[in-house]
């Protein structure tokens, strides 16, 4: 029934993030100096509807993209971390006396989880964290609990079974970008404390907000919209087909008229939607400012959105980059992996998971 999404380190990990359009792979190291070494990272594109509202639809082109992205990672490193996406995972936090035993607190957890799990536990697996004491009452700790269906975990599992890796730890993207943001928050002011930010995660489908206070979550939210339609775009105007869109917003090459007619209509749209999210934030909170804004995913990769999205928010807006106080393998691009690191958040998030600094 427990599976662990909460186990804290074991040796190193690959982090695997496993999106609608990609897998990506991340895989860290010890400097040595009491931080991060990149060792190397990957990505392998997913066919469409491989994946599917985040379930694997297609296990067996799951795995083979899941192949494709150890092989470029070059990596002898077998054992992974996944992780779920929110909406797969019902968690809760909730009040325990401190000091119970570990039995007695998993009883106390699976009475709880029972009130409000839909379903029977037996279809679930749950883990739990003490979070720390109470704030208001010292003799109590908060208790943060995780449940999921199995068969979502297990689908997961089986491609990387399926890909000859073993996977270690089933997390959740939310948390592990929560655990990246940490090597983002000394790219701003005083390290993010004491400040509002909100996470813009702009994924190929869907936007995930994520906001921080003083470096805490406490909002999430997800809106519909992404790079997939800055593709649809591309495919539609210029007459290619899906792949060939997709290759050509990455790599260049269209005509002269994309930049004005197609990118910058989706820039001004992807900056409006940023803008309605934080509105929604604020007006729906007790927090009536932010901040920071800190873009991530495949998006913020498109040449100076953090100004455009700036200019629109009058907020002060920052590309995620993970990376960018670690030292870098040798066989990697400098250049090329700061590119590629906003939309590595996740899979750096769970690559941390196995190491202790």
């Amino acid at each position: 029934m427990k599976f662990s999404f909460f186990k804290e380190t074991t040796p190193p990990l690959i982090g695997v993030d496993i999106s609608s359009v990609s897998i990506k792979m991340v895989e860290l190291s010890d400097d040595g100096r009491g931080g991060y070494k990149l060792e190397s990272y990957s990505t392998s594109s997913l066919p469409r509807d491989a994946m599917v509202d985040g379930n694997v639809n297609d296990l067996e082109k799951v795995v083979d993209a899941m192949k494709q992205a150890w092989k470029l990672l070059a990596s002898r490193e077998k054992r992974v971390a996944l992780a779920l996406p929110a909406a797969s995972v019902i968690s809760k936090k909730v009040q325990m006396t401190a000091g119970l035993r570990e039995e007695d607190m998993e009883a106390q957890v699976e009475a709880e989880a029972n009130q409000y799990i839909p379903f029977s536990l037996d279809e679930v697996n749950i883990d739990f964290q003490i979070l720390g004491p109470c704030a208001n009452n010292p003799e109590e700790v908060d208790v943060l609990i995780a449940a999921s269906r199995k068969e979502k975990i297990e689908d997961r599992v089986a491609a990387a079974e399926g890909a000859g890796l073993k996977a270690a730890i089933m997390d959740v993207e939310s948390y592990a970008t929560e655990a990246a943001y940490t090597l983002v928050a000394s790219q701003l002011p005083n390290s993010g404390r004491e400040q509002t930010v909100m996470i813009a995660d702009i994924g190929a489908s869907m936007m995930h907000i994520n906001v921080l206070h003083n470096n805490i979550s406490v909002y999430t939210r997800e809106q519909s919209f992404g790079g997939g339609q800055l593709t649809q775009e591309i495919q539609r105007r210029f007459g290619l087909s899906l792949e060939e869109a997709e290759i050509a917003k990455r790599k260049g090459g269209l005509p002269e008229s994309y930049d004005v007619e197609v990118l910058q209509p989706f820039v001004q749209s992807l900056s409006m939607e940023v803008a309605r999210a934080l509105q929604f934030f604020t007006s729906s909170t007790q927090y009536n400012r932010v901040d920071h804004i800190v873009l991530a995913g495949g998006c913020a990769a498109i040449p100076a959105i953090d100004v455009t999205v700036q200019d629109r928010t009058q907020v002060n807006t920052i590309v995620a980059n993970p990376f960018h106080s670690m030292t870098m393998s040798t066989k990697l691009k400098q250049q090329q992996a700061v590119l590629d690191a906003p939309a590595l958040l996740i899979a750096c998030g769970l690559a941390m998971r196995g190491l202790e600094i």
